[in-house]
């Protein structure tokens, strides 16, 4: 970023000596300097172009003449870093936001029915025996209660073993099938983990159905995890880890 701002800086200004009325246009370069100086120019304008295209120009000119003359600033120089930082985070997020939709509009298009499916299945689902609904949206079933203790929060280590399947009944992933527990924060999974594992107490088993927000969304995750997939997952606490 600071690159950036040096190079365009440069670039204001070149362009502040190009704006003034009293300024003569060459229409050819006599020294070498006259070359290096319009090179210049001319290699620092793309870096203006690219990163303060929405700039008022009378503005910008107005911010160097203030600026070289320390007089009536209207932003204090300790603030301009801000200011700048400010704009290029904003302008960051925005792009990720255009570039996250266009993801989700053709994940949609094609796994758009993954959607459907796991909204229908949910429905149904919350009215059967023993099925509890979290404020969120997960689902879940007590297969057996625990007596230890509870995770903390979402900041807490736990050893599990677990056993996750799609709608379809396709295991995904299984500590269980491999015979050996995971440890994990639960702040480094799916968020309806990181919820679901802090109702649990150690020694605990329940039967968890994930929807799709609070699982991968839109991500593909291996053969058997499509965009917008509800996961079930048995997960056992077996210990919150000091």
């Amino acid at each position: 970023m600071k690159i950036v701002k040096n190079l365009a800086a440069v670039a204001i200004t070149v362009s502040m000596f190009s704006c003034g009325n009293q300024v003569k246009e060459v229409s050819s370069l006599e020294t070498e300097l006259d070359s290096v100086s319009y090179a210049v120019g001319l290699s620092m304008s793309g870096q203006l172009k690219s990163n303060f295209s929405e700039v008022d120009k009378d503005l910008l000119a107005q911010g160097i003449r203030n600026g070289l003359d320390s007089t009536n600033l209207l932003i204090e120089n300790k603030d301009i870093q801000k200011v700048l930082s400010s704009y290029f985070q904003k302008k960051q997020e925005a792009q990720m936001k255009e570039m996250q939709a266009k993801a989700e509009k053709e994940a949609m298009a094609k796994f758009g029915e993954n959607k459907k499916a796991g909204e229908e299945f949910l429905a149904e689902n919350k009215n059967k025996e023993g099925v509890k609904t979290t404020e969120s949206g997960i689902q879940y079933i007590i297969l057996k209660e625990g007596k230890g203790e509870k995770p903390a929060g979402p900041n807490s280590r736990v050893k599990v073993h677990y056993h996750g399947t799609n709608l379809d009944g396709k295991v995904f992933d299984s500590s269980v099938d491999r015979g050996t527990p995971a440890e994990f924060g639960l702040n480094q999974v799916i968020k309806g983990w990181t919820e679901g594992v802090q109702l649990m107490k150690e020694g605990a088993k329940y039967k968890f159905f994930i929807p799709q927000e609070l699982a991968y969304g839109v991500q593909q995750r291996g053969e058997n995890i499509k965009p917008f997939s509800t996961l079930i997952f048995e997960i056992e606490l077996l210990e919150v880890l000091k």
